[in-house]
């Protein structure tokens, strides 16, 4: 996959169109956890008398096909290519030619 952990991503798809973060945990080749984005709530109902019943927030994963990678040099969303300049592997923006 194309995307790791750390890499600011701006979603293309769903309820949540044009919101950016940043890639909390990746879910094998599939799906992506990105901060603040795809928020739901859940009613907790309580399971002791000392703990109160709440409605929690959660944050659920995202289809990697949802998202697009933010280049940090032109601010666009662009796609990945990869480089290899000696025995290291580069990923670098598609639209401006450089280093990601």
């Amino acid at each position: 996959m194309k995307l790791k952990k750390g890499d600011l991503v701006k979603v293309i798809r769903g309820k949540d169109k044009g919101k950016s973060g940043k890639i909390e945990k990746v879910f094998g080749n599939d799906k992506v956890l990105v901060s603040n984005i795809n928020q739901y709530k859940r009613h907790m109902k309580a399971r002791s008398q000392s703990q109160p019943s709440e409605i929690i927030t959660l944050t659920k994963p995202l289809p990697v096909a949802n998202v697009m990678l933010l280049c940090p040099n032109c601010n666009a969303t662009s796609r990945v290519g990869f480089k290899i300049e000696g025995e290291k592997k580069i990923k670098i923006c598609k639209k401006c030619g450089k280093q990601i």
